[in-house]
């Protein structure tokens, strides 16, 4: 059958599993350079090691972070897995170093795959009173000696900023590699590896998307033989991410800054009209003065915003008073912002934090909120509203 050339401006979806090598010669320098990331399309071998929708998708994150490489994934946990098992070799599986405060989920996964299944050490490092003591950090590390530490931008759900620049150097100067999530930040935002970071993690799922209804994953990077070894692990393990949905993240994606900065801008007016209700104890977001982070949020992200997450905490004498005003509010704005265990979406979405985080933050009159990009009277009126 012919093959039909179309002059469409859109990288088409390849759903090939296999790609016809036209030769013997081409089969073999195919399979030579099987771990090369570069899209060169007599080169494709088979979709679960590098398909070239896949590979457009990855372009386009490169793009965003002004990195050398971008690898996608299933979702934000098959990056995470991906990130963490290609330094699993020689002296760097001694001891790691994990921040808290990162996700639930990777915490999961340093006891149950980490630890318990594949036998590593880990350690961790917590703040102080919502903030890092980056003195202490100095010392656990020249004291552990790490391969590898592993961090957030900001935290979830308290949103505590990591100064990510001076984390990589005192990881750096005792030789280990750094590995930054950097989901709430985003490179709108901030860039890690600009300031030293061997791998910074998305779950693009979350703002690369921006719509809910794919979930992805992405890791990036500038050095060339992580990049390899990530790709023998994404191939061997499984974790590609569709041709579909990456064609799909692609379009999302042309539209990601714009939406992220909505979403900052209804942020931050948002957390005015809560911070002055009295119906609200507290309001955590690295935009306010008094949040413990404020300075390190100034520093990284350079007048570029805060993000969109808010956290906040109804008043209250008693924990019973607290959780009848946060169930109260939840089914009061339940016709606008649904309870769904995700952020990023384009209308604003909330979570009850001890639903969830309950051994760390057990305040059941705390609810994080992932502000939308939706008309932002039509949030305040909704917010305003249920609060009385």
């Amino acid at each position: 059958m012919k093959k039909i050339q179309v002059n469409s401006s859109r990288m088409p979806v390849y759903r090939d599993a296999g790609f016809e090598l036209f030769d013997a010669d081409t089969a073999k320098e195919a399979f030579e350079r099987e771990t090369e990331h570069q899209r060169i399309p007599e080169l494709f071998i088979y979709s679960r090691y590098r398909n070239p929708t896949v590979v457009a998708a990855e372009e386009e994150i490169m793009k965003l972070e002004g990195c050398k490489w971008a690898l996608l994934t299933q979702s934000g946990m098959s990056a995470v897995d991906t990130a963490l098992s290609i330094f699993q070799t020689g002296a760097s599986t001694k001891h790691w170093l994990f921040f808290s405060e990162i996700y639930g989920g990777t915490i999961s996964y340093t006891e149950s795959i980490l630890k318990q299944r594949r036998g590593l050490t880990t350690f961790s490092f917590s703040p102080e009173k919502e903030k890092y003591d980056l003195d202490e950090f100095t010392k656990l590390v020249q004291k552990t000696k790490p391969g590898v530490v592993y961090i957030e931008t900001i935290s979830n759900p308290m949103l505590i900023v990591a100064d990510v620049e001076r984390v990589s150097e005192i990881a750096h100067d005792s030789g280990a590699k750094v590995i930054v999530d950097n989901t709430f930040a985003t490179p709108a935002l901030y860039r890690p590896l600009d300031s030293g970071a061997d791998i910074v993690i998305h779950s693009a799922t979350k703002y690369f998307s921006g719509h809910g209804d794919i979930t992805a994953g992405v890791l990036c990077g500038n050095d060339a033989e992580l990049m390899k070894a990530a790709i023998e692990y994404r191939k061997y393990i499984g974790h590609m991410i569709s041709a579909d949905e990456a064609y799909r993240l692609t379009e999302q994606i042309q539209t990601f800054s714009l939406r992220f900065r909505e979403q900052c801008s209804n942020a931050v007016r948002l957390v005015n009209i809560l911070k002055a209700h009295p119906e609200i104890k507290k309001v955590w977001y690295p935009g306010l003065s008094d949040h413990p982070t404020h300075p390190e949020a100034v520093k990284l992200f350079d007048n570029r915003g805060f993000g969109a997450m808010i956290t906040f905490e109804f008043s209250g004498k008693t924990d019973q008073e607290k959780k009848a005003k946060r169930d109260n509010f939840i089914k009061e704005v339940s016709d606008h912002i649904k309870l769904i265990p995700s952020l990023g979406d384009p209308k604003t979405i909330l979570m009850p934090v001890s639903s969830v985080w309950a051994a760390k933050y057990p305040y059941p009159g705390m609810i994080r909120l992932s502000v939308g990009f939706e008309d932002y009277q039509t949030l305040e009126k909704t917010i305003t509203t249920a609060l009385h």
